[in-house]
């Protein structure tokens, strides 16, 4: 399985979930867990998700989500579970 983990940050506006998910789901990326917060009008968004039936491979779907991220006004970031991992362990 191709797990990778997706965060979304940026000020709150309608459609930020939709907008996302639908990307992930037009690229057949399977949502496993997700967890979302607002705090005094922030977004924070954070998904595990298997990108193993998607035909992009994770930089490519990194690279579109940060373009669409870019275009909605929030930072998207996509990385492989093992990467996310090594970089958050101390």
């Amino acid at each position: 399985m191709k797990k990778t983990i997706i965060t979304v940050v940026g000020k709150d506006t309608v459609g930020i979930i939709a907008k996302v998910c639908t990307y992930l789901a037009e690229n057949n990326v399977n949502i496993l867990d997700i967890s979302q917060t607002i705090v005094q009008g922030f977004f924070n968004m954070m998904m595990v998700t298997d990108a193993n039936n998607s035909q992009k491979s994770i930089a490519e779907l990194a690279e579109g989500l940060e373009k669409l991220g870019a275009s909605i006004g929030v930072s998207i970031r996509c990385q492989h579970e093992d990467i996310f991992n090594k970089m958050h362990r101390i």
